[in-house]
């Protein structure tokens, strides 16, 4: 028996399948559906490639709400920058001092 689907239905399976991680030849043999139809309805409505990108949090990072300042010593003297100066006016800094 043919089952017709919508446009949003096939939206919902493609992304369904995306999300499961299986691959599609996986989840349509466990949805029942034609890998030559999903296939051919992910090219017409546009889904050959997500742009879509799951992320997953794999470390924890601290932040802190008063960053130490960064120090720069050359021989005895030292220059002290708050951790807010932008990389550009170091790497300028930097070039003058050199």
């Amino acid at each position: 028996m043919r089952i017709t689907r919508s446009h949003v239905q096939w939206q919902n399976i493609i992304e369904e399948q995306e999300i499961s991680g299986l691959t599609i030849a996986d989840y349509c043999r466990q949805h029942q559906i034609s890998t030559t139809t999903f296939y051919a309805c992910r090219k017409k409505f546009g889904a050959s490639q997500s742009t879509f990108v799951k992320a997953t949090i794999t470390q924890q990072v601290e932040v802190f709400a008063n960053p130490e300042p960064m120090s720069l010593s050359i021989g005895s003297a030292t220059l002290t920058l708050p951790s807010t100066t932008s990389a550009s006016y170091v790497a300028q800094l930097l070039r003058e001092l050199i």
